[in-house]
Formats: C-alpha cells, sequence, structure tokens
C-alpha cells in the first residue's frame, strides 16, 4: 500500500481515522496531534519548565522526545523502583534516551533512599498500590523542590480507557471525577500534564520505530495479572471489531466527568507533620507507609551553574 499524501510506500495503516501513511507523515501526524491534545487541553504555556518522568520505556521516551522537538523547556526524572535486574535495565535505557535528547537527567533510586525496593516491603497492601503511591509522591515532591510547573507523563489512550473502564466497572467515583488528561496545579500539588491522551500504544510505538527512539519493553515483573491489563485486553477486542472505540469512550466520559464531580467528596487538607506536603490526615500516607521521621529534600544542588 502506498501512503495517503505523497505515495511512498506505507508505513503504518491506521484504523481510525482508516489511511496508510509512510514514516514522515505519520511522524508528521502524530505530532500533529500532541500539539492539539496540548492546545485543547490548554496543558502547557510556551514558557513553562517541565518535568518528564521517564521510565525507560516507549511512552515516556516519546513524551520527552516530542516535548523537546517542540520546543518545550524539559528536564527527565527517572524513579529506580529497585526491582533487581528489570531497574538496572530500565535506568540504562532511561540514561540513552536522555543523552540522545542532550536534555538533563535526574535519577531517584528507592532501595537507596527508603531502604527497601518495590516488591521487598512486607505489607498487605497489593504492590502495584503503594508502588503508585511512590512514585506520584516522588515526582511530585522533587517537581515541587526544583520549581517545575508541570510534570508529564506517558500515558497513552490504551492507559486512559482501561483505567476509566477498569472504574466504572467498580464505580470508583471518587477516581472518576479526577481523570484526564490535565490535573491543574493546587498549592505543593505540582500541575501534572499527559500528551499522548489521544494517541494509541500502537501509535507510540510506531512512532518510536519511525524515529529511532529506544526503549526498555520489558514488562514489570509487578504486573504480571493486574486487573488493568486484562480490560486493556477487552478494549483491544472492541477497538478491533469497531475502530474508534477507545477514543469515542475516553471523549464521551470527558464530556459526562462532572456527573462525578458533582459526587466528588470535598476533603480538607492539612500540611503533613513530617514532610509538609499536603495531606488528609496528620501524618500522609507516603509517610505513614514507609515511616518516615524526617522529611525528603529533592532539591539539586547546583555546581557551576548545572544541577547534580
Amino acid at each position: 500500500m502506498r501512503c495517503k499524501f505523497c505515495e511512498k510506500p506505507a508505513f503504518i495503516k491506521l484504523h481510525y481515522p482508516k489511511m496508510y501513511l509512510c514514516p514522515e507523515h505519520f511522524t508528521e501526524y502524530f505530532e500533529r496531534k500532541i500539539k492539539r491534545t496540548i492546545e485543547r487541553y490548554k496543558l502547557l504555556k510556551p514558557d513553562e519548565r517541565v518535568l518528564v518522568v521517564v521510565s525507560g520505556g516507549k511512552d515516556s521516551a516519546v513524551t520527552a522526545y516530542v516535548l523537546k522537538k517542540l520546543g518545550y523547556d524539559i528536564e527527565c526524572l527517572h524513579i529506580n523502583l529497585g526491582i533487581g535486574e528489570y531497574s538496572e535495565k530500565s535506568e540504562e535505557h532511561a540514561q540513552k534516551q536522555c543523552e540522545a535528547l542532550g536534555v538533563p537527567l535526574h535519577i531517584v533510586r528507592v532501595k537507596e533512599l527508603l531502604g527497601h525496593g518495590i516488591g521487598e516491603v512486607r505489607t498487605r497492601r497489593p504492590t502495584c498500590s503503594y508502588c503508585g503511591l511512590t512514585k506520584r509522591y516522588i515526582f511530585n515532591k522533587f517537581a515541587y523542590d526544583n520549581g517545575f510547573d508541570a510534570v508529564a507523563t506517558g500515558h497513552n489512550l490504551d492507559d486512559e480507557a482501561s483505567f476509566i473502564f477498569s472504574n466504572m466497572m467498580h464505580w470508583n467515583t471518587q477516581y472518576l471525577a479526577k481523570q484526564g488528561p490535565l490535573t491543574p496545579g493546587e498549592g505543593k500539588f505540582v500541575k501534572k500534564i499527559k500528551p499522548l491522551y489521544e494517541l494509541t500504544e500502537r501509535e507510540v510505538v510506531a512512532y518510536a520505530l519511525a524515529n529511532g527512539i529506544e526503549y526498555h519493553s520489558e514488562e514489570c515483573p509487578h504486573a504480571h495479572g493486574a486487573t488493568t491489563l486484562e480490560f486493556k485486553e477487552v478494549l483491544n477486542d472492541m477497538e478491533e471489531k469497531r475502530p474508534g472505540t477507545k477514543i469515542n469512550f475516553v471523549k464521551g466520559y470527558l464530556r459526562k466527568k462532572h456527573i462525578f464531580e458533582a459526587e466528588l467528596e470535598e476533603v480538607e487538607l492539612r500540611e503533613c507533620k513530617i514532610c509538609g506536603m499536603p495531606s488528609s490526615g496528620e501524618v500522609c500516607s507516603f509517610c505513614r507507609f514507609w515511616r518516615l521521621e524526617e522529611p525528603l529534600d529533592f532539591r539539586v544542588k547546583k555546581i557551576n551553574g548545572k544541577g547534580r
């Protein structure tokens, strides 16, 4: 097949909208969608400093690559989760990606910082649950401590559709009230954005291939059996039968999101007595889980004008 715009051999067949594209026109299409997402949802202003959370995988690598290409002022943060060889390979890929882009990379190693890696803590809490808690706290506090205007993550359309689907199946209205491409900043909460919000995982993989972006493809060993993966499979089957299912589902949710927001319980936030970050109780869930007695300080020291 031939590219719709230039008659060169097709690199990819898009199912929605249905068309064949060569590498050059697919790259143009992909980057234009990110620009439109940023504009449509008012994710960023041109002069804002952005901290991109990079895992070493495809989604965050592509997010950093495109934001840099579009001219945004970015730096990257990698959180090494302390999961043996998996985390070592992830960090190596994150370093290579940032070196190729020529952007600063900051690394926080959970095991060095907190004494245990993810999966090593004795707890009844599911591993993915406290891993998520840990990552969210670290990237928000790192961004706050270092004066970033926004935190960008690599969540794509498949991630968002499966998360919404999962929470609708369980009627977790508190979560459904807060989802979307933009979480506004407030107080010590730094604004969070998802530039890949309207792009599928398949499109992200294709963009990485078309632009020579290397990434860590191994799945986290703790992700096996996660319910979100099961919901992704259901949505993939529906997408194959009816192209456009995922994007229409997510856009429909955004149109009706106000229904869930109306049920959102207002929680009065105070400062955690240990770290000073927002908390619904005397001690925040992060400090309570990790049994911290002193606050973590992520401020980057400057040596000769450069961060270290």
